[in-house]
């Protein structure tokens, strides 16, 4: 398993990136691979929502295979795509999303943020607060898309939408959380440490 810190990176160079090593993947000519990145101000709309997208929005929108509705990527957000073999890690899709919650539960915890699930909802929360987003695709057994975890991110984006179907304040970060900014650079740190516990040792680059 290989973690790629990719730092900045447009939406779109991603995504692409992402299918590749999804046929890579199920080839059998890659590992299992993590991106991790923050994006550019970008909003994203998953397959099955059936939302209506507010016209005025100051940011690009895009339409894509992941599950879940419509939500908003952006600077301060740590971003993640696993691009994982599920048969190999005696995973379901639906197992998958738990292993991902648990993942960004644990990194963020000795940061002193308590975050957990909420039952009948994806994602990672603190209180009635979403912390996290999961939204994934699997394409012959391979996964993609992934997660987004607000770290020191503005929330206002999210107020111009109902994110994942909730309300426009529904949203928080951890910085909201503890009252103070988050090294980010340690956090993703802590995350790809997380990953690696549960899906595997890796060489991070």
């Amino acid at each position: 398993m290989l973690i790629r810190d990719l730092g900045l990176k447009d939406y779109v160079e991603v995504w692409n990136l992402q299918r590749k090593l999804v046929f890579e993947r199920g080839q059998g000519d890659a590992p299992d691979t993590v991106l991790l990145c923050q994006h550019p101000p970008v909003y994203t709309i998953g397959r099955s929502s059936n939302q209506d997208v507010p016209e005025d929005l100051p940011d690009p929108v895009h339409r894509i295979e992941r599950g879940g509705d419509l939500t908003w990527h952006g600077p301060g957000q740590l971003v993640g795509y696993p691009i994982l073999k599920l048969s190999e890690h005696g995973l379901g899709a639906r197992s998958y999303l738990r292993a991902l919650e648990a993942v960004l539960s644990e990194a963020v915890r000795p940061f002193g943020v308590d975050a957990g699930v909420v039952r009948g909802f994806t994602g990672l929360w603190v209180g009635r607060r979403k912390l996290a987003s999961i939204g994934v695709a699997v394409r012959g057994g391979v996964t993609y898309h992934g997660f987004a975890l607000n770290v020191n991110n503005s929330l206002s984006a999210f107020h111009r939408i109902n994110p994942c179907r909730l309300e426009s304040d529904a949203m928080t970060t951890m910085h909201a959380v503890l009252g103070r900014p988050v090294d980010e650079h340690t956090l993703t740190q802590a995350v790809a440490a997380a990953l690696l516990e549960h899906f595997g040792r890796a060489t991070a680059r």
